[in-house]
């Protein structure tokens, strides 16, 4: 057999070419309507029907479910898709990406669209060249469509040809004669195959010139386009490995949805495969000619998979999203070192993306209150180990804080660098001054840790009486922590702001009643001067931390005045 090391090579260049073609489409789609898209999938998802609709209609549009399923991933990270809307998208996005086995059957096999591909370059050139933005996205479309053509043909030329060297089809057919384990055993290699690949399309492309060749039987071609509806989920969770829970779970209802899928097309293989054939060459009188009926029956398979699996799980939405919570648990220490709304740069507009930086500033406070109960929790620690693991939990979240600062204010720059409303300019820099504030209530809270180990690595203890004056103060601050997160998460401005300064006239009072009493309290020797600092540190740091939380109250209020 005359097949060299070469061959091979141009084979592999020719998937390249049909792979890039295809990402250079993708992408060109996906930057021209990109905003638009973005609206559809945010507004499009009220109810499951809507949600697959929109899958549909955006796999359709940018030829890539992976493209889609990875950015419905990054909008139930962000927060703006519910698990419930994510999986009606991404059972609509495995019905879009069948559009493109039709493409291929209808155009690559009938018509040499590879000999219009030259002339598609040289339309598309000067719009790629251009300095508008719309119209290079457009040039890029053009030249990804021509070069996904290219590429297929020089596939079917490079590819090996089989009849003619019948060692190499005996070893394929070495596998093809083996009844349902050779199903089961395409299925493997249609699933190891798009996992390779990362494409889909790519390896149903691929199937389509193996079964429109001869070399596969349609029931083989078929297992292989199983195997590759599996494969393709691969993309996803990849794309989640670094997400939020949520995310996580969205990639393994992806998962779930396929695998399901899968499993009931391989019990009824048989009438399914005699459904198809009957569909394409009874109904639709397809002939049998130049192999295209083979990839018509294979496109229609296809379709018909994706298209009966979501008639039958879409009526289990609730099931599935339920089964997917169980088997990826929410991890609360997982949750809570990493930012959970912000992703990245995923959105444009700038609605969205204050959206997004709100709900982080909002989860931003929640931690920070969480922190302080903690520092509650160890000023109680008697049992040395348990006390050391708290603090560095508290010092933890001092990172955290610092980091989630810096993040969230990057993430803000960046948006207000963009074309904004005036109305929008000032909530950015409110929301920065925000973010600053919640940072320094970090930076207290952890002042308060360091002064309670300090207190603890000598020899006495505060008395009762100073417990229970730290307590009460305590009490106040945690009271305002709880009335600034009420009022930044207040969306319908029904939380009085009145009662934030209240507490912290009262936190302010108690804290110079505090100071009178301290030193009359050292002075009779009721403890020493040392307790007395550690108890006077305590008190003015919680009094500090009441100053902040007002700063964020008025910053938060000042936006809300002028927006009313």
């Amino acid at each position: 057999m005359e097949y060299s090391f070469y061959d091979f090579l141009k084979l592999l260049g020719s998937l390249a070419l049909f792979l890039y073609g295809m990402k250079i489409m993708s992408e060109g789609l996906q930057k021209f309507a990109g905003d638009r898209l973005r609206s559809i999938l945010t507004a499009m998802t009220t109810n499951r029907v809507t949600g697959v609709l929109t899958g549909v209609l955006i796999t359709a549009l940018i030829q890539s479910s992976s493209a889609t399923t990875v950015m419905v991933v990054s909008f139930v990270n962000a927060g703006l898709l519910t698990l419930s809307q994510s999986i009606g998208v991404i059972m609509g996005a495995n019905i879009g990406t069948t559009v493109t086995a039709w493409i291929i059957s209808a155009l690559g096999f009938k018509v040499d669209i590879s000999a219009f591909s030259l002339p598609l370059l040289a339309i598309g050139i000067p719009l790629l060249f251009s300095q508008k933005s719309t119209r290079k996205s457009v040039g890029e479309f053009i030249f990804g469509f021509a070069f996904l053509f290219m590429g297929l043909n020089l596939l079917k030329t490079n590819a090996p040809d089989l009849s003619a060297n019948p060692d190499m089809l005996a070893f394929v057919q070495n596998y093809t004669d083996m009844g349902y384990f050779s199903i089961l055993l395409f299925v493997f290699i249609g699933t190891i195959l798009t996992m390779v690949v990362q494409a889909s399309a790519a390896t149903m492309a691929i199937t389509l010139i193996m079964c429109a060749n001869g070399w596969i039987s349609f029931e083989l071609g078929a297992a292989l386009v199983l195997g590759e509806n599996i494969g393709t989920t691969i993309t996803a969770n990849l794309a989640a490995l670094t997400a939020n829970t949520q995310a996580r779970r969205a990639a393994v209802a992806h998962l779930m949805f396929n695998v399901f899928g899968v499993l009931w097309v391989l019990i009824l293989f048989e009438p399914f495969i005699h459904m198809v054939d009957w569909l394409i060459t009874d109904f639709m009188k397809v002939s049998e000619a130049d192999g295209v009926a083979v990839s018509f029956k294979l496109s229609a398979f296809h379709t018909c998979f994706n298209v009966c699996n979501v008639l039958i799980l879409i009526w289990f939405v609730h099931f599935i999203e339920k089964t997917v919570c169980k088997l990826v648990p929410q991890k609360e220490q997982e949750e809570e070192y990493r930012l959970q709304f912000i992703t990245g740069g995923m959105l444009s507009t700038a609605e969205l993306s204050i959206l997004q930086a709100r709900k982080e500033i909002n989860l931003f406070a929640e931690r920070i209150q969480r922190m302080f109960r903690m520092v509650k929790d160890l000023l109680h620690t008697e049992n040395e180990n348990d006390f050391n693991k708290l603090f560095s939990r508290i010092e933890k979240y001092e990172n955290i804080s610092d980091s989630m600062e810096l993040e969230i204010a990057n993430y803000l720059n960046q948006v207000s660098e963009g074309r904004l409303s005036s109305e929008s300019k000032l909530q950015i820099r409110e929301m920065l001054r925000e973010v600053t504030e919640i940072e320094s209530i970090g930076d207290s809270c952890y002042n308060l840790a360091r002064t309670i180990n300090r207190k603890r690595r000598g020899d006495s203890d505060f008395t009762e009486k100073q417990y229970e004056h730290i307590h009460q103060m305590f009490s106040l601050t945690d009271n305002a922590l709880s009335q600034m997160i009420a009022l930044v998460e207040d969306t319908h401005h029904s939380v009085d702001v009145n009662r934030s300064f209240n507490t912290e006239n009262e936190i302010n009072n108690y804290r110079n009643q505090l100071k009178t009493q301290n030193v009359i309290d050292v002075n009779n020797k009721e403890y020493s001067y040392q307790m007395g600092v550690h108890y006077m540190d305590i008190i003015a740091e919680c009094e500090k931390l009441g100053d902040y939380v007002v700063n964020v109250v008025e910053a938060h209020s000042d936006v809300k005045e002028k927006k009313a």
